[in-house]
């Protein structure tokens, strides 16, 4: 009950310090100072903190506990105060970043100081980190370069405690159909709305083959598009943007290929770092988790998995659905649940070494 009620403490501060992504230094400011008050020798770079247990030995494989301090900017229809930490007598915490990812922070942490009070057969770091919410790249890729080597993470998201093994990835492009201005009233030139609603309709309407038990299809939806200088003239360019979610059959890199293949118009990615992921059920930590009556699946949401060269599992306190929405909470039995369940997944674990790495 101690590391309950210490982990409800440092959560409602977090909550009173706004800390949207790039702009986390008040609550990195605040996570520093309370742990190394208690004698936590942490590390910084940027926004990003960590703690290595103590003897830490290279020639045993390592777990990454880890999740996020940032939050996304609070939405239209907040009937409370997003940084008062408002807690009810429904046994629920109000606050923006309480559910995603607060929770999973502080009861990550908890589990941590317990573990570590015990010689456990994996080497053990906890990482909070920051720009998550817009996947930066001074978040935890910028940490992950002076850690040393990870073979397992386990990432704080709020799933209920169940385990997404796999994860969907995300690319995002922006399409350019080139036509030829003219006057409308003589219908002149070539009009790029006609000829990007063609590849449009395929964008909406194409289905990859390959289907994931776990995440289903490659989803694609259109989802911006501008066109047009005034009603008079011919466009002679359309630009709309692709929103790509990703299993883990397809690299970005091989969707974005076999997507030029079929369009006419230009394509563009803005990058191919998010791609899917997927862990084994065999992996120790999963086969415990399914002892423990957790349920594996596949997220649909991205988060920093996408950006670990390493296997993991995503699993926190909370629920997905209230994740940026107005009035998000956690219920505080749900980070006692969080703290119980990731000492019993991890106290003894027998780790693998990840040969990929």
């Amino acid at each position: 009950m101690e590391h309950y009620y210490e982990a409800i403490d440092i959560l409602k501060n977090m909550i009173s310090c706004p800390s949207f992504s790039r702009e986390e230094k008040a609550v990195a400011d605040y996570l520093q100072q309370t742990w190394e008050a208690k004698q936590e020798v942490v590390h910084r770079k940027g926004n990003n903190l960590w703690i290595i247990a103590p003897d830490f030995d290279f020639a045993k494989p390592t777990l990454l506990l880890n999740s996020h301090i940032d939050t996304v900017k609070p939405v239209a229809g907040w009937t409370k105060d997003p940084f008062s930490a408002e807690e009810t007598g429904e046994d629920k915490l109000y606050g923006l970043g309480s559910n995603d990812a607060g929770a999973s922070v502080v009861s990550l942490y908890e589990a941590f100081s317990i573990l570590r009070q015990k010689k456990q057969a994996y080497n053990l770091i906890f990482l909070a980190s920051c720009e998550e919410e817009v996947s930066g790249k001074e978040g935890i890729e910028s940490a992950l370069r002076d850690l040393p080597r990870i073979d397992f993470a386990l990432v704080g998201e709020p799933t209920g405690m169940q385990p997404a093994v796999a994860e969907k990835g995300l690319f995002v492009l922006d399409c350019t159909a080139h036509g030829k201005a003219g006057h409308a009233a003589r219908q002149e030139g070539v009009n790029a709305i006609t000829l990007a609603m063609k590849d449009i309709a395929w964008f909406n309407t194409h289905n990859f083959p390959l289907k994931s038990e776990l995440l289903g299809p490659v989803k694609m939806s259109v989802t911006m598009i501008q066109a047009g200088t005034q009603h008079n003239v011919i466009p002679d360019t359309c630009t709309f943007t692709v929103d790509i979610r990703t299993n883990e059959f397809y690299t970005n890199e091989e969707l974005f290929a076999l997507i030029r293949e079929q369009v006419d118009c230009e394509v563009k990615a803005r990058s191919f770092r998010l791609n899917s992921s997927r862990t084994d059920l065999s992996y120790p930590l999963v086969q415990r988790a399914i002892l423990l009556g957790r349920e594996p699946f596949g997220s649909p949401t991205l988060s920093d998995q996408a950006l670990m060269p390493f296997p993991s599992v995503k699993m926190g306190p909370g629920q997905s659905a209230r994740s940026h929405s107005a009035d998000e909470y956690i219920e505080l039995q749900e980070i006692r649940e969080a703290i119980e369940i990731y000492v019993k997944l991890l106290d003894g674990l027998q780790l693998e070494r990840d040969n990929a790495c």
